[in-house]
């Protein structure tokens, strides 16, 4: 058996009996016996020192919630002036379409030939709705038509009942 080492022990002087007692029963239902019960306490509570206060813990919290807001409304600002530069971008590009006597060369929507390829068919709906156009938006439902109909010119696409299918 192992002999205790007596420059290890510490007295503790409790308040009262009903004291010791109390901390007797909490070390039984946690099935360890008192000492490392105690011990266990004191270890959590000089880690919970070391780490910072309580208070110091939740105004930081408080900060990135703020901070976590900020760049949210920040965010949502951003998206919607992107949401209007890429609406005038699509404008830009479908000018070309729109114009009957246009002189020069007209650069197709790229993502128009993928989209149909990708799925090799697409009724127009839908091809409006992958594109991010509004069917409301009429000046630049004509100039995806144009585009729809010089690639059927070209033999890419096949107009049918229902929409359009690539043909390469």
């Amino acid at each position: 058996m192992v002999k205790p080492d007596r420059s290890r022990y510490i007295w503790l002087y409790l308040p009262s009996k009903a004291d010791k007692d109390r901390w007797k029963s909490l070390a039984e239902k946690a099935k360890t016996p008192l000492s490392t019960f105690c011990v266990s306490i004191i270890e959590e509570k000089l880690a919970e020192e070391d780490s910072k206060p309580r208070c110091q813990v939740t105004k930081e919290l408080e900060d990135l919630k703020r901070e976590n807001k900020d760049l949210r409304d920040d965010l949502r600002q951003k998206d919607i002036v992107l949401d209007r530069y890429e609406g005038e971008l699509k404008r830009f590009r479908s000018q070309t379409f729109l114009e009957d006597d246009y002189h020069g060369v007209r650069r197709y929507s790229k993502e128009l030939v993928e989209i149909i390829k990708a799925r090799s068919f697409m009724d127009s709906y839908r091809l409006l709705e992958a594109l991010g156009i509004d069917p409301r938006e009429s000046e630049l439902v004509k100039a995806v038509s144009k585009q729809l109909e010089e690639l059927e010119g070209y033999g890419m696409i096949k107009a049918e009942a229902k929409g359009w299918r690539w043909i390469g």
